[in-house]
Formats: C-alpha cells, structure tokens, sequence
C-alpha cells in the first residue's frame, strides 16, 4: 500500500506519513486534497520558490484545497 501524504494547507509542504502536524512550518492544518508536485532544491536560486514564498528545500504541492 502507497504512503499517503499529506500537503500543509499553510506553507503547501508534502509531509510524509501520519503526520499530525507539518514538518516545514508546524501548521496542524494538513489534507490530502492536493494537485501538483514540484522540488525544490535551492530556493535562494528559484523564482518558483520565489513565487511560492518557499525558503526551505523539499517537495511542494502546488494547489492545495
């Protein structure tokens, strides 16, 4: 059986497993109602976590409802 994942309404991070609150920001708000993946490995480089407002590496959602 795949692993859900969960992407955090807040800051749009995928967090992996059972998690009961987002790894990246901390936000309890957590659904698995989410369309798009990106990764982004060197956010001071990117305008995509630029535009996203993404500070730290790892994968994104990049609609999440």
């Amino acid at each position: 059986m795949a692993e859900s994942r969960l992407a955090c309404r807040e800051c749009h991070y995928i967090n992996h497993g059972d998690a009961q609150a987002c790894e990246n920001c901390g936000s309890s708000s957590l659904t698995e109602d989410w369309a798009g993946y990106v990764v982004i490995t060197h956010p001071e480089q990117s305008e995509i976590a630029d535009e996203m407002n993404v500070n730290e590496p790892g994968g994104y959602a990049l609609k999440v409802r």
